[in-house]
């Protein structure tokens, strides 16, 4: 189902951040959420997840997954491990979760290390366990709060990689706020930005290439490229 937003009003630290506000994030597809900091980007994702007290309706699925900045992996356990307790409470049959957690660890390139622990992979692998974890547990929506920030281009475009083989696979509607124009533009089926206090939407768009056609050098994305910066800079 979709996520529908009515009438959303949600005051934080003394500041109105959104009032009567209202949006409709399509189901089975990514939607990133561009503004500038400080907007209310991530805290739409907590009333989403429904963390923090709001006034309005938000109509959704109430299982939710999340992928975060930090990778947030136990260091003590093994990676299979770290996988297998988002599955514990849904999957009580032990060689369905291995059956699992092994098709997820070849999706992002890491079978051969499931019995390492975190503290021997590099960022990189960590932030793919991560994305891993994220879609393993099993819930219609993904949320994403600044999940590839920090990154040098050549890890981010691996993990952008990962992302793509994981969603493939594993299709759910996902909310992603970053404040790069570039990740929305390589991730996004619909992008949108906001604005204002309290923080209103003033651009949406569909973009209309499909997502293995996408590469930062393609010139059909020079438009919402174009229309984004000219969006975030006014």
């Amino acid at each position: 189902m979709d996520i529908k937003i009515e009438n959303l009003t949600i005051t934080y630290d003394n500041k109105l951040v959104f009032k009567d506000f209202n949006l409709n994030i399509k189901e089975n597809k990514i939607t990133c959420i561009l503004g500038k900091s400080g907007v209310g980007k991530t805290t739409l994702l907590k009333a989403i997840a429904n963390t923090i007290k709001y006034d309005g309706l938000i109509e959704k699925d109430n299982d939710l997954s999340f992928i975060f900045q930090e990778d947030r992996l136990i260091p003590h356990i093994s990676v299979y491990k770290n996988l297998e307790l988002v599955l514990l409470n849904n999957k009580k049959d032990k060689k369905e979760r291995e059956k699992m957690i092994d098709n997820i660890l070849d999706i992002v390139e890491l079978k051969p290390n499931k019995n390492d622990f975190p503290t021997a992979l590099s960022g990189g692998m960590k932030r793919r366990i991560s994305m891993a974890r994220g879609f393993l547990y099993p819930a219609q929506i993904l949320l994403m709060d600044e999940a590839l920030s920090g990154l040098d281009p050549a890890l981010k475009s691996r993990l952008i990689n990962a992302f793509y083989r994981l969603y493939d696979t594993n299709k759910r509607t996902v909310v992603f706020v970053t404040h790069s124009i570039d990740e929305a533009l390589l991730l996004a089926d619909d992008v949108i930005v906001l604005n204002g206090n309290p923080a209103n939407i003033i651009y949406r768009t569909t973009i209309n290439i499909m997502q293995e056609e996408r590469s930062l050098n393609n010139s059909n994305l020079d438009k919402y490229r174009k229309e984004l910066l000219t969006t975030l800079l006014n």
